[in-house]
C-alpha cells in the first residue's frame, strides 16, 4: 500500500501532525506508522556545510596563501553533523523507501525550515517522489489540517531555498575566509598586546562583526560626550488656590529671540542670565492669557507583535534576553498557545481576519483576558478590522503577527510564570486592536508677561480605549512601571517638543478649561531650574533587536519603524542568536539583571582590526543590503548566480586588500586608547567604563 511521508523538525512538532492525522499510529525508533501515513522528524539541522579540509586535506592549516577560499566549480560539500547521524539515516530510509509515493515537508514554515529539509533530501539523494510543502501559522489541529490540505508542490518554495542555500553559504565564505584572514594577520599581535595566553582568533560575521560595530559605536558617542548645562526659567502660577508650572520660551516678540545666549529656545547657557530676565519682569504680579487652547487627541493601539518587537518589551519588561524570549514564544507555538513566532509582520492576513472571532472567543475561557475577549464579541467590533491597518496582506511575506489561537489552556499551568506573562502580554496586545482609541484631552496655555511668554500644556485622559486591553496582571501595584500605550518622555518628563505635559487633578482642569484670551492669573513665583544634556542610551539586548530590525537604526516611534522596514540586520530567527554568540565569544558584556549591552575589551579590540582591514563590514547599511540581496533572490527579482559573482567580488577584493598591507601601526596608537576604557586590559571579561 502506497502511504504519505510526513517529515517535521521536531520530534514535539511530528507528534502534533501524529495527532492530527488521526491515524493508528504505531512507534518506532525514529518515527511513527500507520497503515497508510510514516511521520518522522529532524532534530534541528542534520546535514551542515563541510569545513575547507573536506576538499584538500592541506587547507586544515590556515595560511594566508590559500585565501581566499572558494569551493572548486561552487561545488559546496555538505555531510551528517556527528551526533545526529542515527536520525539521519532513519530519515533518509523513510525518504527512499519504496512505499512512500509522496512527501510532506512540514518543517518550520521559513528560509531556515525550508534549509533543513532540502539538506536532508539532498544528501538522501531523493528521486521519483512528490513533494508537497506544508506551510502552517500555528500548530492547532485545524491549522495542520488546513496545512496538509492546501500543500503545494515543493518547487513553488525553490526560491525561497536558494535564498537560505545562499545565507548559508554566504555566512560560511565571510566566515571561512574573514575570521582566517584577521586572526593570519594579526592574531599574535591582539596577543601580545592584550598579554593573552595564545593567539586571539579573529572571529568575523556578515551580521555578527556588524553588531559589534553598533555597540562600540554606540560607547564611544557615550565616552565622548560632554554635557552641556542649561537654565530654563519656571513661573510658578496661582489659579484660584490651585497651583501649576509654566514655562519661558524666546519667541520673535523676546529681548532674547535668536540670541547666542540661549540654549536652544527654552533656556539658556548660563545662568547668570536666567537671573537677569526674572530681574526684568519684576514684580511678580500677574500673567495675561494669550492663547488658551483646548482639543481632543486619540492614540490608536500598536500593532501587533512580530519577534523583535515582543522581544523588545520582553526585554524591557521582564529584563530577559532576545533568546531566552524566541525560547519561550517557540514554546508557547509548540503548545499550540500561539502562532508561528519567528515573524516579520505586525499584522493578519485577510483570510486570518475573516476568522479571528474564533481566536477572540478562545480567549472566553482565559481568565486574565476573558471580560476582554466578551466584550468585544459583545460589541463584534471584530467585524470591520479587515479594513483597518491591522490587516494588510502586503506586509506579509511568510507569516502574519504573532498573536494567540484562543487554543492550547491545558498548558497553561505547565508554564513557566515569566512564560506566562509573555504569553498574558501577547493576549493583551492581540486584543487591543478590537478596541477603540484611548482618548485624551489637551489644553495649551500661552501666558504674557511684557515682552516675554511662557507656556503650559496639560494632558487628561478622558477614555481609556484600548488601554484597558492592556492592563496586566503583572503590572498591578508597580507604580514605576508606565503602561503600554503611554509614551516615555526623556529623563525631565518632557515629550518629543521639549514642552513638559502635567497630569492635573479634576479641580486644577476645570479652572483651566474656564480660562479665555485676556483672561489674567497670578504668578507666585519665578525660578531658575538648571538641566543638563544627556549622552546616548546604552543599547539594551530588546532595543538592540530593533536596531537589527530596522538596518542600525534605534528608532523610537511605532509608525516610523513601519515607514522604513523591509531592510533589516539578520532575521528574527538568527538575531538572538547572534547577540548570544558575540557575548559567549567575549566581545560583549550583558548585564543580565538590566539586560544591557557594552563591548569587552577584546570586542573593542576586534573592533579596531575590523575598522582598519575590512570597514565595511561594521557598516549597518551594508549589512542590510546584503539581507535585501537575499530577499530578492526569494522573490526571483535575481538569480543565485548573480548574487554569488557579487559577494566572490566582494570576498577576494577585501581579501586581497588585508594581505597587501599591514596596519600594526595605526593599531598601536588604538591600543592605548582601548585598554585605558577597561577596568582590566586583557582576558575577555574587560568591562567598559561607565
Amino acid at each position: 500500500m502506497d502511504k504519505s511521508l510526513y517529515i517535521a523538525e521536531k520530534p514535539s512538532v511530528a507528534r502534533e501532525f501524529a495527532k492530527a492525522l488521526k491515524e493508528q499510529m504505531k512507534s518506532f525508533d525514529g518515527y511513527m506508522e500507520s497503515e497508510s501515513a510514516v511521520v518522522t522528524w529532524c532534530v534541528g539541522h542534520l546535514v551542515t556545510m563541510s569545513y575547507p579540509d573536506a576538499y584538500d586535506e592541506n587547507l586544515k592549516r590556515w595560511s594566508l596563501k590559500t585565501l581566499p577560499f572558494f569551493p572548486p566549480g561552487d561545488e559546496f560539500k555538505y555531510e551528517v553533523i556527528g551526533g545526529v547521524k542515527k536520525q539521519f539515516q532513519i530519515v533518509n530510509g523513510l525518504l527512499n523507501r519504496a512505499d512512500v509515493k509522496r512527501i510532506y515537508v512540514c518543517t518550520d514554515s521559513g528560509r531556515e525550515g525550508e534549509y533543513i529539509y532540502r539538506l536532508v533530501e539532498q544528501e538522501a539523494h531523493v528521486t521519483g517522489k512528490e513533494r508537497r510543502r506544508v506551510w502552517i501559522d500555528s500548530q492547532t489541529e485545524e491549522e495542520i489540517l488546513r496545512g496538509i490540505k492546501e500543500a503545494k508542490d515543493l518547487s513553488e518554495y525553490d526560491n525561497l531555498s536558494a535564498s537560505a542555500y545562499l545565507r548559508a553559504k554566504e555566512d560560511y565564505l565571510m566566515g571561512i575566509n574573514f575570521s582566517r584572514l584577521l586572526t593570519l594577520k594579526y592574531g599574535d599581535y591582539i596577543k601580545n598586546a592584550l598579554s593573552l595566553e595564545k593567539n586571539a582568533v579573529v572571529s568575523v560575521g556578515r551580521v555578527m562583526t556588524c553588531v559589534l560595530g553598533m555597540v562600540v559605536d554606540r560607547e564611544r558617542e557615550i565616552r565622548h560626550f560632554e554635557k552641556t548645562p542649561f537654565y530654563r526659567v519656571i513661573g510658578g502660577m496661582d489659579l484660584e488656590g490651585s497651583s501649576f508650572e509654566a514655562e519661558w520660551k524666546a519667541v520673535e516678540s523676546s529681548d532674547y529671540y535668536n540670541s547666542p545666549l540661549l540654549y536652544k529656545e527654552n533656556g539658556f547657557k548660563k545662568e547668570e542670565t536666567a537671573k537677569e530676565l526674572i530681574e526684568k519682569l519684576q514684580p511678580h504680579d500677574k500673567m495675561t492669557v494669550s492663547k488658551a487652547e483646548k482639543k481632543k487627541e486619540k492614540k490608536n493601539p500598536p500593532l501587533l507583535y512580530n519577534l523583535a518587537e515582543l522581544q523588545n518589551d520582553c526585554s524591557r519588561l521582564f529584563k530577559i534576553s532576545p533568546d531566552e524570549t524566541l525560547r519561550i514564544v517557540q514554546e508557547l507555538y509548540e503548545k499550540k498557545l500561539t502562532t508561528y513566532p519567528r515573524t516579520d509582520a505586525r499584522v493578519l492576513s485577510t483570510a486570518v481576519a475573516k476568522e479571528i472571532y474564533k481566536n477572540i472567543k478562545g480567549l472566553c475561557s482565559y481568565a486574565p483576558m476573558a471580560d476582554r475577549a466578551a466584550w468585544i464579541l459583545s460589541n463584534k467590533s471584530y467585524e470591520k478590522i479587515a479594513k483597518t491597518k491591522y490587516v494588510n496582506d502586503k506586509l506579509i511575506t511568510d507569516h502574519y503577527a504573532i498573536i494567540p489561537t484562543g487554543q492550547g489552556f491545558a498548558a497553561l499551568n505547565s508554564l513557566h510564570p515569566t512564560a506566562a506573562k509573555v504569553y498574558e502580554l501577547i493576549c493583551g496586545r492581540f486584543l487591543s486592536i478590537f478596541y477603540p482609541p484611548a482618548e485624551y484631552e489637551k489644553l495649551s496655555l500661552i501666558l504674557q508677561k511684557e515682552k516675554e511668554f511662557f507656556f503650559a500644556s496639560f494632558k487628561v485622559m478622558v477614555n481609556p480605549g484600548y488601554l484597558t486591553a492592556v492592563n496586566y496582571s503583572f503590572s498591578k501595584n508597580r507604580d514605576s512601571d508606565k503602561k503600554e500605550g503611554e509614551k516615555e518622555g526623556d529623563e525631565n518628563g518632557e515629550n518629543e517638543g521639549g514642552q513638559q505635559e502635567a497630569r492635573v487633578d479634576d479641580a486644577l482642569r476645570l479652572k483651566l478649561a474656564a480660562l479665555k484670551k485676556g483672561s489674567e492669573i497670578s504668578i507666585a513665583g519665578l525660578s531658575i531650574k538648571e538641566g543638563e544634556t544627556s549622552p546616548p542610551k546604552r543599547y539594551n539586548s530588546g532595543s538592540m533587536i530593533l536596531a537589527m530590525e530596522n538596518a542600525g537604526q534605534l528608532i523610537e516611534d511605532e509608525d516610523l519603524r513601519e515607514q522604513i522596514k523591509g531592510s533589516g540586520i539578520g532575521t528574527s530567527a538568527t538575531r538572538a542568536e547572534i547577540l548570544k554568540k558575540l557575548v559567549a565569544n567575549g566581545y560583549l558584556n550583558l548585564n543580565k539583571k538590566t539586560q544591557i549591552i557594552t563591548p569587552a575589551c577584546l570586542g573593542e579590540v576586534i573592533y579596531e582590526v575590523v575598522n582598519c582591514s575590512i570597514k565595511s563590514m561594521l557598516d549597518p547599511k551594508l549589512t542590510a543590503s546584503w539581507e535585501k540581496g537575499l530577499t530578492l533572490v526569494a522573490d526571483g527579482d535575481i538569480t543565485s548566480d548573480e548574487y554569488m559573482v557579487k559577494l566572490k567580488g566582494f570576498i577576494t577584493r577585501r581579501t586581497d586588500y588585508v594581505k597587501q598591507t599591514d596596519n600594526r601601526g595605526y593599531l598601536n596608537r588604538c591600543m592605548s586608547y582601548v585598554k585605558s576604557n577597561y577596568a582590566g586590559t586583557n582576558g575577555k571579561k574587560g568591562k567598559a567604563k561607565k
